[in-house]
């Protein structure tokens, strides 16, 4: 596999992952803080808003200066914005976006941070000293105070960053592809929340919503929520490190991923009817604008600090969690533990708990661990993506032990 040739350039020495079809035995460290158990990433909730008479005084500061950003530049600003960040306040200079990238730490205070979070540019009128309205679809979001400008060395930035630098990863196609040649770094002043097609609810306003005498496990995805994700994420309230009676908080991303998922709207639209359609009082919603890497183990450690900030104590890590596939051959780019390997060697650190998600099958008697079905002898069920996806476009059946039909409706208007 192709992410066994590459796990030292990605992280720290780990140590040995216990594998398990069931919970293994876990630590039962909370972590306590204001209100909520889980308190945010450095202690403390950034909020870069600011109100109409400020934010027209710091446009002005501009002098006209505009920049215009794409989609995925514009969730970056908004999670600055808004906390998701926590503890960054900006756009990373230089010394920090090296940092993150060789130890996966902010300079100063050594906070853990997965991957840097940079604006990038191709404009030479974009110069420490200066101010910037940066605008999305034409609407001022922000002003940045530039402090810091410099051409980044993108061939290392993919290799520290994803293991790699071959263009068959999205991740290494979107730093070298997309982004301009130029990075520029400074604090931000939040002018307004872009407009998006879903709701995107912030950090505070997320937390306040949560309970705050209960363990709050979160459960990230970025494809349509199937039978088998329902069933992971439910049962997961039942691992040994969380307490009864607790909640799962799924924050699906409906920002930019890679080329082949669904967009965010559908995705976004499948996940409401399965809301109305679940009406669990354990389970509670939420969307992040988040542009995804597709960077395996070092973005669970970004999911696990963002996730922080909206007021989760415990993370789920799946098999192969925000991994990828080579564009040529098809082969996986990073182990099936890797992640967890990663979130467990650094947990403990970052303040959150993790849960392994179960190997976790359908049967004849329903879901069941893959275990357990063979040691019951039960009849499998069985369904490839392929024949799901084939069975989709031509309007066949598909069981409702693999998908809900709510979902299936979505995704079929969503082809026509």
């Amino acid at each position: 596999m192709l992410g066994r040739r590459v796990l030292s350039a990605l992280r720290p020495a780990l140590g040995r992952a216990v594998r398990a079809n069931a919970f293994p035995a876990m630590s039962q460290t909370v972590f306590g803080a204001r209100g909520l158990k889980s308190q945010p990433h450095g202690g403390k909730l950034v909020n870069r808003m600011v109100g109409e008479a400020e934010g027209k005084e710091a446009i002005k500061a501009c002098n006209g200066l505009t920049m215009e950003l794409s989609e995925r530049q514009s969730c970056d600003v908004e999670l600055i914005n808004v906390g998701a960040f926590s503890p960054l306040e900006g756009f990373m200079n230089e010394d920090a976006w090296t940092s993150v990238l060789q130890d996966m730490k902010l300079p100063g205070s050594g906070l853990l941070f997965g991957l840097p979070v940079v604006l990038d540019t191709n404009r030479d009128d974009l110069t420490p000293g200066k101010k910037v309205t940066l605008t999305y679809q034409g609407i001022p979001l922000a002003v940045l105070d530039i402090e810091s400008r410099w051409k980044p060395n993108k061939a290392l930035e993919c290799k520290l960053s994803y293991g790699f630098t071959t263009l068959e990863h999205p991740g290494v196609r979107m730093i070298s592809m997309e982004r301009g040649h130029t990075y520029i770094g400074g604090k931000l002043t939040g002018l307004a929340i872009p407009k998006r097609p879903f709701p995107s609810i912030t950090p505070a306003d997320t937390r306040a919503a949560l309970p705050t005498d209960k363990d709050v496990v979160a459960f990230q995805c970025r494809n349509p929520i199937h039978r088998a994700h329902y069933e992971l994420f439910i049962r997961a309230l039942d691992a040994p490190n969380v307490e009864p009676g607790s909640v799962v908080l799924v924050h699906p991303t409906c920002g930019p991923t890679q080329e082949d998922d669904i967009d965010g709207v559908t995705r976004y639209k499948t996940y409401e009817v399965l809301k109305a359609e679940l009406d669990n009082p354990k389970v509670h919603w939420s969307y992040l604008p988040y542009s995804m890497h597709m960077a395996g183990p070092r973005e669970a450690i970004q999911h696990m600090l963002i996730r922080k900030n909206y007021g989760c104590t415990h993370f789920i890590i799946g098999r192969d969690m925000a991994g990828c596939k080579s564009s040529l051959t098809g082969e996986d780019y990073y182990g099936t533990y890797d992640a967890q390997d990663l979130a467990r060697a650094n947990c403990d650190e970052l303040g959150m708990q993790v849960v392994p998600s179960l190997d976790l099958v359908s049967t004849e008697q329903g879901y069941t661990t893959v275990d357990e079905a063979k040691a019951k002898g039960l009849k499998v069920n069985k369904l490839s993506g392929t024949e799901f996806r084939k069975r989709l476009r031509a309007g066949e059946d598909i069981p409702e032990w693999f998908a809900f039909k709510s979902v299936v409706k979505v995704l079929r208007d969503a082809t026509k």
